[in-house]
């Protein structure tokens, strides 16, 4: 009868600590690759961005990253319709930063963001820009248009060269450019290199070069601004990183670095 018993008690201790096994097992959390970067994992967040954004945004990914050691931030600034062409191709991308409205509604309608992330985060001015000794002599937009003024303005695609038309148009301006570019930041090369007498840039891209350009300023530009949206894209392999990072640029430290670099809150 003893040894029945001991026999017994031996068999329930092995179910007991079977079951206490499988319980342990099923209650142990599975991690996700969205919570793998905060248990260390390092994540890569590739940026699709404006390029009048690039001094701000790297310097707001140096605040980000010092927070945040295991996230590396990999940018392409572009101009927003070659952007958002590039991540319609399937360019790999975690957030989406336009530098208009028009352009990020496209990827909206395309389903290649989270409209539920989208936000408007920053605002920029139009100016005229021109080299330091302004030869051609040019102090406002009628006089950047007359004869002989070698104009550079950014291409009617561009959120740039779609303000400088509907800026130009309001005051019965007629644009004549010598050359229209992809990116606000080759309109301004080209001034302050000397290749053209006039330009019109963002406010934010003239403040580059302070001492290689003078600006004027353009009739109408206070109430027609460019307001910026960013959002996650709809792809994103990091999904709740980029999520953070938006968070941080909208934060009080990325207003901050964007103020400094003349962009509006809008």
């Amino acid at each position: 009868m003893k040894r029945a018993l001991t026999t017994l008690t031996t068999m329930a201790s092995v179910i007991i600590l079977m079951l206490t096994g499988c319980s342990a097992n099923s209650s142990t959390p599975e991690v996700s690759e969205s919570d793998a970067t905060a248990t260390g994992e390092e994540a890569t967040l590739n940026v699709l961005a404006a390029a009048s954004l690039q001094k701000s945004l790297e310097e707001i990914s140096e605040e980000f990253t010092a927070q945040h050691p295991d996230v590396t931030i990999d940018f392409n600034f572009a101009g927003s319709a070659t952007l958002v062409h590039n991540l319609d191709s399937g360019s790999p991308a975690d957030i989406l930063a336009s530098a208009d409205e028009l352009n990020m509604d496209k990827a909206e309608q395309a389903h290649l963001i989270d409209a539920d992330t989208r936000t408007l985060f920053a605002s920029n001015t139009l100016v005229g820009i021109v080299p330091v000794d302004n030869p051609a002599q040019v102090s406002n937009l009628q006089e950047a248009t007359a004869n002989g003024v070698n104009l550079v303005i950014c291409a009617p695609q561009v959120p740039c060269g779609a303000l400088s038309q509907r800026l130009a148009e309001a005051v019965g301006v007629n644009l004549q450019p010598a050359s229209e570019e992809q990116q606000v930041v080759d309109v301004l090369g080209k001034v302050r290199s000397g290749q053209a007498d006039a330009g019109l840039v963002y406010a934010t891209d003239a403040g580059l070069a302070p001492n290689e350009v003078s600006t004027f300023e353009i009739e109408g530009a206070d109430e027609e601004l460019n307001y910026y949206p960013i959002a996650r894209t709809a792809n994103s392999e990091h999904p709740d990183v980029a999520e953070t990072f938006i968070e941080f640029v909208k934060s009080d430290t990325g207003r901050s670095i964007l103020e400094a670099h003349g962009f509006t809150t809008p």
